[in-house]
C-alpha cells in the first residue's frame, strides 16, 4: 500500500523512480519539468500537469465571450492611448479622474492589451494566467512540507473553488493580487526554513506589490506572517526581531513608492484621486479602501461609509448564508476541524518545525480573512473571498494529510497495549471521519438549495452522499479491522465527496457568462443585496442575477458611429447592473444616485446616435463628454473610443470637478458638451449645473435622435432641451 507520504528513499520496488545519473543535460532537465523529481511518486507531476490543464480549461473556457468589468476595462483601454493614464491609473485617456483602486492590475492588462491588441480575451488572459500560477505556487509550497498528495489535494480544492473559477474568469484585480499574496507566503515559509533575510524581503516587497493592487485588503494576512517567522524561524530572538524590522521597511517602500509619488504631484498635474474626499492616495487608502471597508461609516479618518452588501448582513454566519455559501464555504468545516486538530498533533514539535509553522501560516490566512469578510460593515461583494480560498485549500491538503496519518498510526495503535491506544485513539481514530462527515453533511444542504437548478447539481448531490458514506463507514472499518487497503478507498471516497459539489459550482461558473461587474459561480440562490431577500434575484446582488443575461448593447469591436477607433473584442457593458464597488448608488457617505440630482448624467441614457452626433462635432476637443459618473463614463469610452470626463468618480460624490475647473476645460477648448440632469442637482453640483443651462446650448434630442436604443446604463432620466446635453464654447465663458 502506498502511503501518503513519499518514502525518504526511492527504488524500482517501492513504485518510485531511482535517481538517474545527474547529466545536466537540458534533454534531461526538459524531462524532469513533465515527469517531476526523480525521488517524486512517479504520478505526482502528471497529476499536477492534469490539475494545471484543468484549471486553465475553467478560466479561459470561451475566454472570448468573458465581458470584464467595464470599469477596469475603461481605464486599461485609456491605458493603452496614454503612458500618463497609464501610469496614473486614470479612467479616461485624458486623465481626468483615477479609479477607486491603484493601478498595478491595471498595469499587467494594459501590457497584455498593448502586446496583443485590445480585447476582452487580451484583458482575460492575464487572469488566467495568474489564477493557473497561484494553483502551481500553491501546489509547490504545500509539498514542500506535506508531501505529493496534501499537494495535490490542495491544488484541487484551489482550482474547484467556485468564486475563484468566477473571478479568474474576469477582469477585476482580485486574481492579481492572490497570485502576490502567495508569492509572499511562498517567500515567508522559505525565510522560515532558512532563517534567512532576503526570502522574507521579497516577501515583503511581494506583498507590498499586492497593495498596489488592492491596497488593504493585502495587508489581512500580515498578521500571520509576522507572527508565523517571529515563532518559527530560525535564529535567536534578536535575529529575527531585526529581519522583521527590515522586512517591515521594504513592505513601506513597496507599497507606498506609488502613493508617495502621486501625491507629491500637484493636483492640476495629475488626475483626481477616483473614491478620494480630498484629492489624495492616503485618504484612498485608509478611508474608502481601508477602515471603511471595515466599519462602514465614514470617520475621522477618512470617508467610505454605509456601502452596500451583496453577499448577504455582516454576522460570522454570513459565508455559509444563501449567498455566499456555495461560493467558498464547501471546504470550511474540513479546514477549520483540520487546522485545530493538527496543530495539537504537532504541539510537541520543536519550535522550527516546518509543518506546523506552515499549518499557522495557512490557518492565521484562513481564520483572519474569515473574521475580516464575516464582520466587515463597509461594501463588500462575493468575489471579495477568493482571497481566503488559498488558505482553505492548503488546509484541506496539508490538514488533510495529517488527519490521514494521525488515523492510520490510531488504527494501528489499536493492537498495541490499551494504554498506549488510549492515549491515542482521540485524534487517530475519530477526528478523520468527523471532519470528513461534516463537510459532506454541509455539501448536501448547498446542493439541497439549488437542486431544482439543473441536472448537474442533483448528480452532484447524489455523488456527495454516496461517497460520504462510502468515505466514513470506511475509514470506521478499517480502523477497526486494520485494513489499509480500506482506508486508502476511504480516503479517495473522502476527496470526491469534498470535491464533487465546488467542482458542479465551478463548471457553471466556467460555462455560463459571467457577470463582469459581480461575478459569482452557480445558480441564484435568492437573498440580494444586504441579505435583503427580494432586493436582488441572485448572489449578483442589486442586478439581480450572478451572471449576465444579455447587455444588448453594441460589440466592443463594432465600429462607432461617425468614425474614429474604438476598442476591439466583446461587450464588456453590464446591464443595468453595479460596478465593483457600487451599492445602491454610493458606497460612501454622501453619495447618491447617479442621475438623482447629482452632477447629472450618471444614469441618463445615451444613445449611440448622440455619440455618433459627439464625434461629428468634437471639434478637437480633448474629452468627447462630462458625464456625472464612472458607469456612465466609461460605458462610452468603450462605445466610442475617445475620453470621456466622469465628474463625480463611481457614485457621483467625489469633488473631481469644480465650476472653475469646468469653465477652464471650456475656455481652452478641451471640453465642448456637458450632460446635466433636468432638476438641476444639489450643493456644489447644482452650482455646475445652474451655470450650464445658464451659459450653455441646450442640444434637442431632434439633432440626433431617431429612436436609437440606448448603449449605456439607463435609469428614469433621459436627454431633452429642459435637462440633458449642452454645448459649451469659450465664448459662454465670462
Amino acid at each position: 500500500m502506498t502511503t501518503l507520504a513519499p518514502p525518504p528513499t526511492s527504488s524500482p520496488s517501492s513504485g518510485h523512480r531511482v535517481a538517474p545519473p545527474a547529466d545536466g543535460g537540458f534533454v534531461a532537465r526538459g524531462r524532469r519539468l513533465f515527469t517531476g523529481p526523480a525521488e517524486d511518486p512517479r504520478w505526482t507531476r502528471p497529476a499536477l500537469w492534469a490539475i494545471l490543464l484543468a484549471a486553465t480549461a475553467l478560466y479561459a473556457w470561451n475566454i472570448t465571450s468573458i465581458s470584464g468589468n467595464s470599469f477596469y476595462n475603461a481605464a486599461v483601454y485609456s491605458g493603452t492611448k496614454s503612458w500618463k493614464a497609464f501610469f496614473f491609473g486614470a479612467l479616461d485617456s485624458g486623465s481626468f479622474i483615477t479609479v477607486d483602486k491603484p493601478p498595478f492590475a491595471l498595469w499587467v492588462m494594459g501590457l497584455s492589451a498593448r502586446a496583443f491588441g485590445f480585447g476582452t480575451w487580451q484583458l482575460a488572459l492575464p487572469m488566467v494566467a495568474v489564477g493557473t500560477g497561484s494553483v502551481a505556487l500553491l501546489h509547490r509550497m504545500v509539498k514542500r512540507d506535506f508531501g505529493p498528495v496534501a499537494a495535490t489535494v490542495a491544488a484541487s480544492a484551489l482550482a474547484l473553488t467556485p468564486i475563484t473559477v468566477a473571478i479568474n474568469r474576469d477582469t477585476n484585480p482580485d486574481p492579481i493580487l492572490v497570485f502576490l499574496m502567495l508569492l509572499g507566503a511562498a517567500g515567508l515559509l522559505k525565510a522560515v526554513r532558512t532563517g534567512r533575510l532576503m526570502p522574507l524581503v521579497w516577501s515583503a516587497v511581494a506583498i507590498g506589490f499586492a497593495f498596489n493592487t488592492k491596497m488593504m485588503q493585502a495587508y489581512v494576512v500580515l498578521p500571520a506572517f509576522f507572527l508565523v517567522y517571529l515563532w518559527a524561524a530560525h535564529g535567536s530572538l534578536g535575529r529575527r526581531i531585526r529581519h522583521l524590522a527590515v522586512a517591515t521597511v521594504a513592505l513601506v517602500v513597496s507599497s507606498a513608492w506609488w502613493m508617495v509619488v502621486v501625491d507629491l504631484i500637484p493636483a492640476s498635474s495629475r488626475p483626481y484621486i477616483g473614491g478620494s474626499t480630498d484629492n489624495t492616495v492616503w485618504d484612498l487608502v485608509i478611508g474608502y479602501n481601508g477602515f471603511g471597508r471595515i466599519f462602514g461609516a465614514s470617520s475621522s479618518v477618512g470617508s467610505a461609509g454605509n456601502g452596500a452588501s451583496f453577499g448577504g448582513s455582516a454576522g460570522v454566519h454570513r459565508l455559509f448564508n444563501e449567498i455566499m455559501g456555495g461560493q467558498i464555504s464547501w471546504l470550511i468545516p474540513f479546514a477549520t476541524i483540520a487546522l485545530i486538530a493538527g496543530l495539537i498533533l504537532r504541539g510537541r514539535a520543536p519550535r522550527t518545525d516546518a509543518r506546523r509553522a506552515a499549518l499557522m501560516l495557512w490557518g492565521g490566512w484562513f481564520v483572519l480573512h474569515y473574521l475580516t469578510f464575516a464582520l466587515a460593515e463597509g461594501t463588500f461583494h462575493p468575489y471579495y473571498v477568493t482571497a481566503m480560498a488559498p488558505g482553505i485549500a492548503a488546509l484541506a491538503g496539508a490538514g488533510g494529510v495529517t488527519l490521514y496519518r494521525a488515523f492510520r498510526e490510531g488504527s494501528a495503535a489499536m493492537g498495541a497495549p490499551p494504554a498506549r491506544a488510549e492515549s491515542r485513539a482521540w485524534g487517530r481514530g475519530w477526528v478523520l471521519p468527523a471532519a470528513v462527515a461534516a463537510s459532506a453533511a454541509w455539501a448536501i444542504v448547498l446542493l439541497q438549495r439549488v437542486s431544482g437548478s439543473g441536472t448537474r447539481y442533483t448528480v452532484a448531490e447524489i455523488v456527495v452522499g454516496i461517497a460520504g458514506t462510502v468515505a466514513v463507514l470506511g475509514l470506521l472499518a478499517g480502523r477497526f479491522t486494520r485494513r489499509e487497503g480500506l482506508i486508502g478507498f476511504a480516503a479517495l471516497a473522502a476527496v470526491v465527496a469534498l470535491l464533487a459539489g465546488p467542482a458542479a459550482y465551478s463548471v457553471s461558473a466556467a460555462t455560463s457568462a459571467t457577470n463582469g461587474t459581480n461575478p459569482t459561480a452557480g445558480p441564484s440562490t435568492g437573498g440580494g443585496m444586504g441579505g435583503m431577500g427580494g432586493m436582488g434575484g441572485g448572489p449578483g446582488g442589486a442586478s439581480g442575477s450572478s451572471r449576465t443575461s444579455g447587455t444588448g448593447g453594441r460589440s466592443m469591436g463594432a465600429p462607432p458611429s461617425g468614425g474614429g477607433s474604438a476598442p476591439s473584442g466583446t461587450d464588456t457593458r453590464p446591464s443595468g447592473s453595479e460596478t465593483e464597488d457600487s451599492g445602491t448608488g454610493s458606497d460612501r457617505t454622501g453619495g447618491g444616485q447617479a442621475g438623482g440630482g447629482q452632477m447629472g448624467g450618471g444614469g441618463t441614457q445615451v444613445s449611440s446616435a448622440m455619440i455618433t452626433y459627439l464625434k461629428k462635432h468634437q471639434d478637437g476637443a480633448t474629452w468627447l463628454l462630462a458625464v456625472a459618473t464612472d458607469q456612465t463614463a466609461s460605458s462610452i469610452i468603450l462605445e466610442s473610443g475617445q475620453p470621456v470626463i466622469s465628474m463625480g468618480g463611481w457614485s457621483g460624490s467625489d469633488n473631481a470637478m469644480t465650476l472653475a475647473k469646468l469653465k477652464s476645460l471650456v475656455k481652452s477648448g478641451k471640453l465642448h458638451y456637458i450632460i446635466v440632469n433636468s432638476d438641476g442637482g444639489q450643493g456644489t453640483n447644482s452650482e455646475i449645473a445652474t451655470w450650464v443651462k445658464a451659459h450653455g446650448t441646450a442640444v434637442k434630442s431632434s439633432a440626433y435622435s431617431s429612436g436609437s436604443s440606448s448603449t449605456t446604463p439607463s435609469s428614469t432620466s433621459s436627454t431633452s432641451s429642459a435637462g440633458g446635453l449642452y454645448r459649451l464654447d469659450a465664448s459662454d465663458v465670462g
